[in-house]
């Protein structure tokens, strides 16, 4: 079965690898965005955790989102109803705009888990999970679709996540552990990888993603 799981990420980031990126003009984009700024920041470097770093994401990963966010297919309540006028062009030169930006580091902190009486113990714990998984839970390494150094994959539209805030990548994986956060072509995966963390593991990972770059 963990091997089975395992294959069926790989034929996934084959496939999609092989999809056309979207095509924006992130210099036209820099204009579409000023509605953003208020949660996101000018740049895309949000200075509230609740709020994700958008700063480069990934354009084909930005558009993907933008789309399934406009159509109602993934809800954020921020956000209903903020991208009905823009056109198909209009959020493929946001997610372009976004991705040329530099992504802001928010950085690991100090933190207690239980079973953990060592800060340092429970970073380890979350490089551990990033780098190699869980093979007695079948969780696979984070590095496969989001790189050692958290960059991520753009043509296979997988996001970079080294920087981003720890609180918004725990609350993310725990809606995909929940099945609340299930839109897009990967969803599926995320929900089977994060069924698998315990809760513990989760803001292990999430702590310790915010401290790459």
């Amino acid at each position: 079965m963990k091997k089975s799981f395992l294959t069926i990420i790989c034929l996934v980031a084959a496939f999609t690898a092989n999809q056309v990126l979207a095509s924006g003009d992130a210099a036209a984009g820099k204009n579409k965005v000023a509605m953003c700024a208020g949660c996101h920041a000018s740049d895309g470097n949000s200075m509230v955790s609740a709020f994700p770093k958008l700063a480069g994401l990934g354009e084909k990963y930005l558009y993907r989102q933008l789309q399934d966010i406009k159509s109602g297919e993934r809800v954020i309540v921020e956000m209903t109803g903020l991208l009905d006028a823009n056109s198909d062009q209009d959020l493929q030169d946001m997610a372009a705009f976004y991705d040329s930006q530099q992504r802001s580091i928010a950085g690991a902190q100090e933190i207690s888990l239980i079973g953990y009486s060592d800060p340092v113990e429970a970073l380890e714990l979350g490089e551990d999970i990033y780098r190699g998984g869980n093979l007695k839970t079948g969780v696979p390494s984070c590095t496969g679709c989001h790189s050692p150094a958290g960059t991520g994959n753009g043509p296979a539209g997988y996001p970079g996540l080294g920087g981003q805030h720890a609180d918004y990548i725990e609350s993310q994986l725990l809606k995909y552990q929940s099945g609340e956060r299930n839109s897009g072509a990967n969803a599926k995966i995320m929900q089977g990888v994060a069924e698998r963390l315990s809760n513990k593991e989760i803001k292990a990972v999430a702590n310790y993603i915010s401290g790459l770059n």
